[in-house]
Formats: C-alpha cells, sequence, structure tokens
C-alpha cells in the first residue's frame, strides 16, 4: 500500500479505435492493479476514470466511489467508444471538470497532490502541448503513459518534468500489467517524512517526491509551514458570551466576572444573590451587588455605624406620613409641604403637577466606579423624586433616561413608558454600569439619539421644550465643550447636577444661560434632596413665579374668579375703618381695567 498519504488521482484513457477490445481488457487490469495497492478513502486517496477517442466520457468521478470494490465494477462495465484520438480535449476535460471541487477534489489549501495518468496508444489528432502546459500551471501532475504505438515526442509534451519520471513507454499491451508494478513504485515512491528531518510540530503527510506539515485540531499552521498556533475561537466576535469568553483549543467556553455565574445556556451571566445565603443580618432590607451585599433602611429610617442595623431619625422618617414632596417634623407632629410655586392639595400630602406646560425631558445619570452602588440607589430615588413632579402621559410629558460610565447606555427612550409608576419602576431596575467618566460621549449620545423623533421626541414644529439633565460626581475623562454647545444649540435647554466632586467648571459648561438658574450642587449624595425643589422652581416657570398672563379663554376664567374674590374682599374691608376707602377706589379702578382687558379678547 502506498504510505505517502492522500492523492487526487484521475485516470485518462485512450479508447480510441485503434485500441482493440483485448487490449482495452488490459488497460482496465492496469487501472484496477493501480487501485489495488491504494488507500482510498473520503479522507484517503480517491480516485475518477475518464476516457476518450474524439470525445470525452466521465465514468466516476472523484466524489462517486470510496472502495475499491465499487471502482473495480464502474471500470469493468466501461464500454470503449472507438472513434478518434483527441488526447488534448481530454487533458482540458481533467483541469476543468474532473479535478474541480464539485467533483470531490480536495481544496487547494489541503495541499493534496493531484495526479492526471494518461493512457495512449497512439498520436493526439489535437494540440496538446499549451492544454497540458496550462494543467500544469493549475497544479495537476501529468504522468504519460504511451503503449505500443504512442508518440514519444506526444507523450513529453503533455508529460510534467522531470521527463524521466513521468514519461513512461511501454512495448506492447501484454508488457502493461507488469509495467504496473514500477510504476506503482515511482507513483508512491518513498515516506518521505520517514527519510528526512521534516521538523513537523505535529504531523508530517508524505507526498510523491516530498511533503507537507499538518496541525491538530484547533491549531493552525503558521507561516513556516511547520510549526501550529492555537485558533482563537472568540476573535471573530460570534461567541454571543455575556462577559468573557476564553479559547480553547479551536473552541471556547464562556465565563463570567466575579459575582456573578453562567447561566444554563453556557453564555449569559446572572448576577448572584447574596442576600439569599440567609447571612447578612440586615435589620431592614438586603440588597445584593456584585461581590457582596449591603444593607439600606426602609424610607425613614438612618443606617447606624455597623451598617446593619436602621433607627427612626425624626417623626418624618418614623412614620408613613404620605408627603409627595417633602415632611416637616414638629414638636409632637409633622406636616406636608410643596415646592414653591406647588400648592397642598385638600388631601393635605399631594401637591400640583408641573402643568404650565408639556415637556420632553432626557435625564443623563452618571453610573461611573466612583458613585459607588449604595449611591447609585439614591441617584435612582432622586430621579424618582423629579418624576413625581410631573403629569407623564403620551401627549403630556415624556421621559427618558440615559447612563454612562466609560460607554454610554439608553435606559429607556423617551416613547417606552407613558405613566409616572412604568417610569419609576423601570428606573429603579436600572443596573450600576461602573468604570470610566465620559460625559462628553454621553452628552453626544444625548443630542444625536435620545432627543429623535425615533426614540419619541416630538417634532420641533411642535414647540414642545426639549430638556436636559445631566447628573454626575466628578471630572470628565473626555471633552465636553464641544457637545455641550451643541446640545445647547439644537434648542434643548440644559440642566446640570453635580455632587461630591463634580468641577463647578463643567457644570457651567453644561448648564443653560442664565447659569445660576440652570446648575445645582451639593457636597454629598445623602443631601441632594433640595435639588429637586431647585429643578421643579426651574421645569415649571409659570407656577414658579407665579405671573399672571391673560393668554387664553382657560386663564380668563381664572381672572373671573380673581374679580369675585375680590369684590368680596372690598366688602369686607368697608365694614372695618373708612381709612380704607382709598384702596377701596383704587382696587375698582383696576377691576374695570380687568374687564375691560376680558372685552377685548373676546
Amino acid at each position: 500500500k502506498c504510505r505517502t498519504g492522500p492523492l487526487d488521482i484521475v485516470f485518462v484513457i485512450d479508447s480510441s479505435r485503434s485500441v482493440r477490445p483485448f487490449e482495452f481488457e488490459t488497460m482496465r487490469r492496469f487501472m484496477m492493479d493501480i487501485i489495488s495497492n491504494l488507500d482510498v478513502g473520503p479522507n484517503a486517496t480517491r480516485v475518477g476514470v475518464i476516457q476518450y477517442s474524439s470525445q470525452v466520457q466521465n465514468i466516476f468521478s472523484l466524489k462517486t466511489f470510496f472502495t475499491r470494490a465499487d471502482m473495480e465494477r464502474a471500470i469493468n462495465s466501461i464500454i470503449p467508444l472507438a472513434q478518434g484520438t483527441m488526447t488534448g480535449l481530454a487533458i482540458q476535460y481533467a483541469m476543468n471538470v474532473a479535478f474541480t471541487v464539485q467533483e470531490g477534489a480536495r481544496p487547494p489549501h489541503k495541499r493534496i497532490p493531484r495526479i492526471a495518468i494518461v493512457v495512449t496508444d497512439g498520436r493526439p489528432q489535437d494540440r496538446v502541448t499549451e492544454v497540458a502546459t496550462q494543467a500544469r500551471n493549475a497544479g495537476i501532475e501529468i504522468y504519460a503513459v504511451g503503449i505500443q504505438r504512442a508518440d514519444m515526442n506526444s507523450l513529453r509534451a503533455m508529460a510534467s518534468p522531470p521527463l524521466e519520471e513521468h514519461v513512461f513507454l511501454v512495448e506492447s499491451f501484454e508488457l502493461i500489467q507488469q509495467f504496473a508494478k514500477q510504476f506503482q513504485d515511482k507513483l508512491c515512491g518513498v515516506d518521505m517524512c520517514m527519510e528526512r528531518e521534516h521538523g513537523c510540530q505535529h504531523s508530517c503527510v508524505s507526498t510523491p517526491g516530498s511533503f507537507y506539515c499538518e496541525c491538530n485540531p484547533g491549531y493552525r499552521l503558521n507561516v513556516d509551514g511547520k510549526t501550529c498556533s492555537p485558533i482563537d475561537a472568540c476573535a471573530d466576535g460570534r461567541h454571543g458570551c455575556q462577559h468573557h469568553c476564553v479559547s480553547v483549543r479551536g473552541s471556547y467556553s464562556c465565563r463570567c466576572r466575579a459575582g456573578y455565574y453562567l447561566s444554563q445556556n453556557k453564555r449569559s451571566c446572572t448576577m448572584i444573590d447574596y442576600c439569599s445565603f440567609g447571612n447578612h443580618s440586615c435589620q431592614h432590607e438586603c440588597v445584593s451587588i456584585p461581590n457582596g451585599h449591603y444593607c439600606r433602611c426602609r424610607s425613614g429610617f438612618t443606617l447606624q455605624p455597623d451598617s446593619k442595623s436602621c433607627r427612626a431619625t425624626d417623626l418624618c422618617n418614623g412614620v408613613d406620613h404620605g408627603c409627595e414632596f417633602k415632611c416637616v417634623s414638629t414638636e409632637g407632629s409633622y406636616h406636608c409641604v410643596c415646592p414653591e410655586g406647588q400648592q397642598l392639595q385638600a388631601d393635605g400630602k399631594t401637591c400640583s403637577k408641573c402643568g404650565a406646560g408639556h415637556v420632553d425631558l432626557v435625564m443623563v445619570i452618571d453610573g461611573s466606579k466612583s458613585v459607588r452602588p449604595q449611591n447609585f440607589e439614591l441617584v435612582k430615588q432622586f430621579v424618582n423624586r423629579i418624576v413625581d413632579l410631573l403629569e407623564v402621559s403620551p401627549h403630556g410629558t415624556r421621559v427618558g433616561l440615559v447612563q454612562y460610565s466609560s460607554r454610554v447606555r439608553t435606559e429607556f427612550p423617551l416613547n417606552k413608558y407613558h405613566s409616572a409608576d412604568e417610569i419609576k419602576k423601570a428606573v429603579m431596575d436600572v443596573e450600576y454600569m461602573e468604570k470610566g467618566t465620559m460625559t462628553g460621549l454621553a452628552l453626544k449620545h444625548m443630542v444625536e439619539h435620545s432627543f429623535s423623533e425615533l426614540e419619541g421626541a416630538r417634532p420641533l414644529s411642535h414647540n414642545i421644550p426639549r430638556i436636559g439633565l445631566v447628573f454626575t460626581d466628578g471630572r470628565s475623562q473626555d471633552d465636553i465643550s464641544e457637545w455641550a454647545r451643541r446640545a445647547k444649540e439644537s434648542g434643548i435647554v440644559m440642566f446640570a447636577v453635580g455632587v461630591g466632586k463634580a468641577v463647578e467648571e463643567e457644570l457651567r459648561a453644561i448648564a443653560s444661560e442664565p447659569v445660576e438658574q440652570h446648575f445645582s450642587y451639593s457636597a454629598d449624595f445623602t443631601t441632594m434632596t433640595h435639588l429637586v425643589e431647585n429643578f421643579s422652581l426651574n421645569i415649571c416657570p409659570e407656577e414658579g413665579k407665579g405671573e399672571t398672563e391673560i393668554r387664553s379663554p382657560c386663564e380668563c376664567e381664572a381672572l373671573v374668579q380673581f374679580q369675585t374674590n375680590t369684590v368680596a374682599i372690598l366688602q369686607s374691608l368697608t365694614e372695618k375703618n373708612i381709612l380704607w376707602a382709598l384702596l377701596l377706589a383704587q382696587m375698582t379702578a383696576r377691576l374695570e381695567d380687568l374687564e375691560k382687558q376680558i372685552a377685548n379678547k373676546k
């Protein structure tokens, strides 16, 4: 058997009329003798057979049979064509058809030798020199076997160099079977991997007169053709691992960051719930974070120095007061208050909403590593306090949320939620990003995406104010000036809120004019509640200023109510003191002016 590794062999057999029937039988025997000594199979040597005369006929291709028995049956069933001798046409067919990947030849990068064995008994009736050269240049090694009347010049024109190893002339058909043994030795040659120091790191594959190196599965051959390197299965980015991809010998596995475990799908990661272990000792609530947990007190209580127990700080913190905006403790009691410009409702707890106008509000919050998990929870509470001030609806105020660190992530766009409760729940579900502080990148994302109509911003023609609120606790790691300027130039009213180590210069660069009304600062996260009130006063200017202007029929109704209240007050004043008479006259005159304004509006 040949020990030189896999080959792709195609027999090109002359069945012209000059080959008599008994002579053709010896050619059958020649092919079967060669095949009997080959290691045939899909991953070993593959064999194909074509015959030719004035035309070419494919007997079986390289992909047809993979056992010697099947090949021998097909060879025995060949019926000679018995016409002319178009050897050039047969070589061209072998090059263009028989040795294609579609017909079963291995791809060139596998470096499997392609061998054509041309057996003929006469002179070709067409040109062979040019087409044989093309075939050799295409990587086909041609052996030319002439029998009896064959033309030596034609054999030499079609064979591969060196000619002394690829051209054979057999004196008669009777001797071809003896020649098969000699040809077998020439075809198989010696095992080059055994004869010389090949230097292959993994395995050596011998071919006639040469060899090449192959790598084990999971490795690729380096440019030196000998050494092998592991294939990085993670490099193409199609692994789908949520956290980390680890390449292992041509394959890969997914791993999770510390504090997470790999889910059943072997790709996504789930945070370990450290609170579920039951050993946290938190008096009120336990909050799991990557690599651990922390204790949190219910509203109205303060976490003690032991980081586990909680204590009520005042009456507002000790009871469920229900105040919408702020609870003020007094001796033995408490009462609710609202931001300036809003009125406490009849229930003594809720406040009038920011109803002076509808806005598109996008809040951009800092999720960098310096914020820390427990403070990030306070930031989310801060966001929800602002949401409480707004009349959220599809046709009213819309709210979007963006978080940033070293990258930017839209938590939800303006058109995602249509009620305050939906937004507040989504805010509490936001996961802390950690890492850097790329405030400039976040501003770019806000301008280009968050305020686009695709993400829910109303068209500029609707005159709906666009408000951006940026919350940060430190210096930005990139430039903010360019995108802060673009945001304001695009019509976005910018508010800047800083905490802790936030840089005042950067906050002022972000804020719209007048700057003093559009930026706020708090020394730490636990004392930033007053910032909500500042924001409310500026986002609801009509309510905060308390100005009265006649601009619509609805405001005319308010003017009528003012008239009624004024008359009642005047009647009460006349009963008390005559000194109020002058004031009465002045207010009456004012009342007449207001009535004229109403008449003019109508």
